[in-house]
């Protein structure tokens, strides 16, 4: 079971737009032109059995339609979506219980993109009603290349606000925080929620990126990709190159995240 669970497509009218401006924005070059179809076809290349889409609303008045895209995507084989919640939307209660009687199993946080801070009192009643609801949190964590200072969710952040996360459904992205990982290590690791490994793990030295997923605990380690920014086929064939035990390492690519979200 291989479960990629850091994935983003778009609608086909704006794919490859959005792809476009983002690949712009941030100086990579994607894999794939941010449609359904083409990320199937490379999940039936890399031997992915789920991947999990994370959309994100940018602004309260996409918010609705956002998530009626994630809504539509619950009909796909082998395609888990995740909603959005912008802060700002006003009925953000009822477009919680929406989605999670719609079939979601949880909902994407980008802090930087979305203007908020991690650790701000005005989102902790929002997390606490995902959290009601038996759905999960995956939050963008760290620097996003694409974006200036400041960083909204840091390690020092989510460490200040911490029993709001341990034992929950909760994903923080890109190995704890992306480029953060010195902080990552004296705030996160071991604590009682999941890290992903997308864009990051292979952007660190492989005894680093050992190190802090044994002191983690192999458990709370997810696969992801962040896909179209990297290619899964390489990413599994590199977490499997990271010399982990064959029981960790299917822990990691997918029997985690089946737990977690099956």
């Amino acid at each position: 079971m291989i479960i990629d669970v850091h994935t983003h497509i778009f609608p086909e009218k704006i794919a490859e737009s959005a792809v476009k401006s983002l690949a712009d924005r941030s100086g990579l070059t994607p894999y794939h032109n941010g449609r359904l179809e083409e990320l199937l076809k490379l999940m039936e290349e890399g031997g992915v059995d789920y991947s999990v889409i994370q959309s994100i609303a940018t602004n309260p008045r996409q918010n609705i339609k956002v998530n009626d895209f994630a809504i539509s995507l619950l009909k796909v084989p082998g395609i888990i979506p995740f909603g959005s919640i912008h802060p700002e939307l006003e009925d953000w209660e009822k477009e919680i219980e929406r989605l999670k009687e719609a079939g979601i199993k949880g909902i994407k946080f980008h802090p930087d993109y979305q203007y908020f801070f991690v650790d701000e009192e005005r989102m902790i009643p929002v997390y606490r009603k995902i959290f009601s609801m038996d759905m999960a949190i995956l939050f963008h964590s760290g620097v996003d290349i694409g974006l200036p200072d400041p960083v909204h969710c840091t390690p020092e952040r989510v460490n200040r606000i911490i029993g709001e996360f341990e034992g929950k459904k909760v994903i923080f992205a890109h190995m704890g925080a992306h480029l953060l990982w010195d902080d990552v290590e004296k705030y996160m690791l071991g604590k009682d929620f999941y890290i992903d490994t997308s864009f990051s793990v292979d952007e660190m030295e492989k005894e680093r990126a050992v190190r802090m997923i044994e002191k983690h605990g192999t458990d709370k380690v997810l696969f992801g990709t962040d896909s179209p920014w990297k290619k899964q086929k390489p990413y599994v064939e590199y977490i499997r190159g990271l010399g982990l035990s064959k029981e960790d390492t299917d822990k990691i690519l997918g029997l985690n995240a089946e737990k977690l979200l099956l």
